[in-house]
């Protein structure tokens, strides 16, 4: 579904990024998989992918600067991007009320500067890119945090960065429509990946207290997150775009 079209996916090393590279590349499309310091997770994701459909690119995305850098050299590498899936994000679990104010102060900064700043930049770019090309698609990967908040208050950086990005894109779903420039918003719940595994770690009951609030009794799969962000990119349903998909086993519904 997605041959001929060129994807820049961030944080492609691990989780949600590292399915969706896969799925994406195995669907036809050229990947380009970003990278914060895990290069041999991104290397791992693009593998069964022919040489000539893929880029592999290390940035920093808590550098101010990175994510221009990184966009910038995704289109010289590969003459034009289609499609951009906004994935990388950090959650740090200290920075709450109680913390110390220097701890607060560093956690909200950096929080922000990955999950919104440096997301937006990259929204920035593909808009101004998209725009004379006739149109692209963004997929932007939210949380259900966004709409909930957290259950650890420690995280709640983490919550309000989601909901600042997901209010960008909307903004640029709404906005740039007339471009041709779909936007769609996946909103997981917890997901089957290190970060949530980290998370439940910091909950009385870890793991299995988690999954017994949870309907399915399960972890979302990396996969369903994957197959949902490709039939996204692949365009056959542009009137879904702008809207937030939730992706959580039924265990939030709104």
């Amino acid at each position: 579904m997605l041959e001929g079209k060129t994807i820049l996916v961030t944080g492609a090393s691990k989780g949600i990024g590292h399915a969706v590279a896969r799925e994406i590349g195995a669907q036809g499309a050229r990947v380009v998989a970003h990278y914060g310091r895990d290069q041999a997770g991104a290397e791992a994701a693009l593998a069964d992918i022919p040489a000539e459909r893929r880029v592999l690119i290390g940035a920093d995305l808590a550098d101010p600067d990175g994510a221009a850098a990184l966009f910038e050299e995704a289109v010289a590498k590969t003459g034009g991007i289609d499609g951009l899936v906004n994935n990388a994000a950090v959650m740090t679990f200290d920075g709450g009320v109680d913390d110390p104010p220097e701890v607060w102060d560093r956690v909200w900064r950096d929080t922000f500067q990955i999950n919104v700043y440096s997301a937006a930049m990259l929204l920035r770019a593909a808009i101004t890119h998209f725009r004379p090309r006739g149109g692209g698609a963004i997929v932007g990967i939210s949380s259900w945090a966004a709409q909930k908040g957290v259950t650890n208050p420690r995280t709640m950086a983490y919550s309000a960065s989601k909901a600042a990005f997901k209010a960008a894109l909307q903004t640029t779903a709404t906005g740039y429509a007339k471009d041709n420039i779909q936007t769609y918003i996946i909103a997981p719940g917890v997901v089957d990946t290190q970060m949530s595994r980290d998370f439940a770690e910091t909950q009385p009951g870890g793991r299995a207290a988690i999954e017994e609030r949870l309907v399915m009794g399960e972890f979302v799969p990396p996969s369903d997150l994957a197959t949902l962000t490709a039939f996204c990119l692949s365009g056959r349903c542009r009137q879904l775009s702008g809207a937030t998909l939730d992706v959580n086993g039924a265990s939030y519904i709104r």
